[in-house]
């Protein structure tokens, strides 16, 4: 018998108009106002840190520049300087929440190399475990979340508030 597995999630992501407000953008302008909304776990002058919406793994995260930049470069040095410390920031906090023992960190700029919202840079925060790879991705190309995005957000929320 074929499992379903439900990720109604996704649809949005699917079905998304490209020509849309960047969602790091709106992000953006509603700290701290809509941080539960947006799912913005921390903020900063220069970045902020929001739970990723179609996530990879259980606890995948986002550190994004305020400003809408395609690259590090276009980054000012105080810019530069302030996202590159949150993700610095984020990462222990993100450990430290989920005892994650391992992390994955990386950026794909450009459609090219695998954006998927190419006109706003973001750092993507991994947090991986021992064991934590399955079958799944490989055998029935899904991934397994094991909570919902309100939980995650939820979940990591005591631990961001610290930075």
């Amino acid at each position: 018998m074929v499992e379903q597995l439900w990720s109604p999630w996704r649809m949005e992501y699917i079905t998304r108009d490209e020509g849309a407000e960047c969602v790091f953008c709106a992000a953006a302008a509603g700290i701290p106002v809509d941080n539960a909304r947006h799912r913005v776990l921390a903020a900063r002058p220069d970045a902020f840190v929001i739970v990723n919406k179609y996530p990879y793994s259980y606890g995948h995260i986002l550190v994004c520049p305020r400003r809408h930049v395609r690259t590090p470069g276009e980054l000012t040095g105080t810019e530069r300087t302030g996202f590159f410390a949150l993700v610095a920031d984020a990462q222990i906090a993100l450990s430290g929440a989920l005892s994650a023992r391992g992390m994955n960190l990386g950026m794909n700029l450009g459609k090219d190399a695998g954006a998927g919202i190419d006109d706003h840079m973001h750092m993507h925060l991994i947090p991986r475990w021992q064991g934590d790879t399955n079958f799944m991705p490989l055998i029935a190309e899904c991934r397994v979340i094991p909570a919902h995005l309100d939980t995650t957000f939820q979940n990591l929320t005591p631990a961001f508030q610290r930075i």
